[in-house]
């Protein structure tokens, strides 16, 4: 009867382990259909409904998020002339904390983000909600400290959360065209440039400070918070955390070294024209405040175009040629154009070469991800190396970030000391001259990597 009642058990066992492997077997058939069907349903890449109205969500969003650094030389000429903020020496930090957040925040937003997938759909409403409620209650602010923290601190991480998801997901929705979609997206930024510091101005003019704060806090969730629904991945996350985020070897890497150079150091130079130009214009020239105002319109406009042309050769050269046409522009069109500006239309001029060239670099961003991650622009993101792109390319935009906070000190102690004035010829020789060198110097620097690919560097 033992004996039975083994033989009978070690089958009942046998039957049992036959069965869960046909069940495991059956699941896992189950679960690989299932996936499959998931892929199949996938929207396509590069084209299709979903693909340009993520593409229009990412150009609006990024366009009024960054829109603030645009206004801010309207905002800061409002609040050096306007109690309670006149006299301040500390009205400029605003700024300075704004962008460098937004900046230098992409990266801990990102980790954030790869860390909890699924959350990361929701992170442009939550960026969005602290944005503009750091925004509204900067309305009521009474000194420069509290617009710091609100305008600078708040307004700045927020924009941070905002923003990171489009440089996420883009890569998902758009392969052979991967360039142009940022050129396209990042124009919105220049041509927000164009359209809100001539609204800004006006409604500070008709309708004060304060309210103006709070209708433009609500117009921009207003509209960018249905499009951000757009706003979301291609491929649906997985359940589980993704430490690709955390692989930062490839920062210690030669080539990455060099094209971060190349970044930092046009970031520094990169601000001086926008802030300068028009004081020049004013302050040398003569021009009216009208006149002066219109070479950041300008500028900007150049910028949209040029974005859109970088991000259009991207797709089809490689970022070094991309970078030494950026380059090129910008170094020739400071030390020629600025420096021998005796008129308003060379002014002009200027600011059309400058926009084109400098204000394209960033567009290059997609050509130096490209090169670090070892992905070739016709494979999709699942086939791709441990590199993770998108951490490239928030590490790039807080080499910019440190360039924007560098030259916000060095470019005001020039401005100040005026030299080489009444010494040298034409512009160089305003007061205005130390400026314009180290505009084209830095511009110059950042073809360092062009020169790197050709000695084998990278």
């Amino acid at each position: 009867m033992t004996s039975l009642r083994t033989r009978t058990s070690d089958n009942d066992s046998t039957y049992s382990a036959r069965a869960d492997h046909r069940h495991h077997h059956h699941g896992a058939l189950g679960l690989a259909e299932e996936i499959q069907h998931q892929l199949s349903c996938l929207p396509p890449v590069d084209t299709g409904k979903h693909a340009y109205l993520f593409l229009l969500a990412c150009f609006v969003l990024s366009a009024l998020v960054w829109s603030y650094g645009f206004c801010f030389g309207i905002l800061s000429d409002y609040y050096a002339r306007t109690e309670p903020f006149k006299g301040s020496s500390a009205i400029a930090n605003i700024g300075t904390c704004c962008s460098g957040l937004m900046y230098l925040g992409g990266f801990p937003a990102l980790v954030l983000n790869r860390m909890y997938p699924r959350w990361a759909r929701y992170s442009p409403l939550i960026g969005l909600l602290i944005l503009c409620g750091g925004l509204c209650v900067s309305a009521w602010a009474t000194n420069v400290t509290q617009l710091i923290i609100t305008q600078g601190v708040v307004y700045g991480i927020g924009g941070a959360i905002a923003y990171t998801p489009c440089t996420m997901y883009i890569d998902e929705w758009f392969v052979k065209r991967k360039g142009l979609a940022y050129g396209i997206m990042w124009s919105g930024t220049s041509l927000a440039g164009v359209v809100l510091p001539l609204i800004l101005e006006r409604l500070l003019e008709s309708y004060g400070y304060q309210t103006t704060i709070i209708i433009w806090s609500v117009v921009l969730f207003g509209i960018t918070a249905p499009l951000a629904w757009y706003i979301k991945p291609r491929i649906p996350p997985l359940p589980v955390r993704s430490l690709r985020a955390f692989n930062l070897r490839f920062s210690l890497s030669r080539r990455f070294i060099l094209y971060q150079i190349s970044n930092t150091i046009e970031a520094i130079g990169f601000y001086i024209p926008g802030i300068y130009v028009p004081i020049y214009a004013g302050d040398v020239l003569g021009a009216s405040e009208f006149a002066s105002s219109v070479c950041i319109l300008i500028f900007n406009t150049s910028a949209v175009v040029g974005c859109v042309a970088i991000g259009w050769l991207i797709d089809r050269f490689h970022v070094t040629t991309c970078v030494m046409v950026s380059t090129i522009g910008a170094t020739l069109g400071t030390f020629l154009l600025w420096g021998c500006a005796e008129s308003m239309p060379m002014v002009y001029i200027y600011c059309v070469s400058y926009g084109l060239s400098a204000g394209s670099f960033s567009t290059t961003w997609t050509g130096v991800m490209r090169e670090v991650s070892g992905k070739d622009m016709l494979t999709t993101p699942s086939t791709s190396s441990s590199v993770d792109p998108v951490m490239v390319f928030v590490l790039l935009a807080a080499g910019r970030g440190i360039g924007n906070v560098v030259s916000g000190p060095m470019s005001q102690a020039m401005y100040h000391a005026m030299p080489w004035k009444g010494e040298a010829g034409m512009a160089y020789g305003s007061g205005f001259g130390s400026l314009i060198v180290f505009t084209g110097l830095t511009a110059l620097g950042s073809g360092i990597c062009f020169l790197g690919r050709r000695v084998g560097w990278c």
